[in-house]
């Protein structure tokens, strides 16, 4: 009498992880990874848009190399509001800055020892931290511009990309 276990004890454990990986019907699960794979392309080439944040112009709201992603379809139904943080397309498909909405079509913005004015009233502004002591403007935006600029206003004003914005350069908004 042999100790070892028969080749057929083996085949239920082989049988069941089968089942578990691939399911009861090969066909049909060959099927689902399809479609699936074909959802997630197309949700990746047309409703979300991976960016990674290169710079320290939005900080402290999304750090320097990381990873987020811009909603294409969240302007469908509705005009981007203040505050919103957008991705916007300058040249080419793979140049985009992100930034944050502070001015809306119509309105007149201006920076006064680091404070934003919009139309003369002081805007409240939660996100922003870090210190700022720029002075621009006014500026008045067109029926199509928006005023973007970024949450870290500690940078010397020189060096931060801010200012009037097209809405048709505006991809869509950050999801996280």
């Amino acid at each position: 009498m042999s100790s070892f276990p028969s080749p057929d004890a083996a085949r239920p454990v082989r049988d069941r992880l089968s089942i578990l990986v691939f399911g009861r019907n090969l066909k049909r699960t060959l099927v689902r990874a399809v479609v699936l794979a074909v959802v997630c392309v197309v949700v990746l080439e047309f409703v979300v848009l991976p960016i990674r944040i290169e710079g320290i112009s939005m900080e402290p709201t999304y750090a320097d190399h990381s990873v987020n992603f811009i909603n294409r379809l969240a302007y469908l139904g509705h005009a981007p509001q203040r505050g919103d943080v957008v991705g916007i397309r300058l040249a080419g498909y793979h140049v985009m800055y992100l930034k944050r909405i502070i001015g809306l079509p119509g309105e007149t913005v201006a920076f006064v020892g680091g404070r934003v004015l919009i139309n003369g009233g002081l805007l409240d502004e939660p996100y922003e931290k870090l210190p700022c002591d720029w002075n621009y403007g006014p500026v008045k935006l067109s029926p199509d511009e928006y005023f973007v600029v970024g949450d870290n206003r500690s940078m010397p004003v020189e060096n931060h990309y801010f200012g009037r914005c097209e809405r048709n350069r505006i991809v869509g908004k950050v999801l996280l």
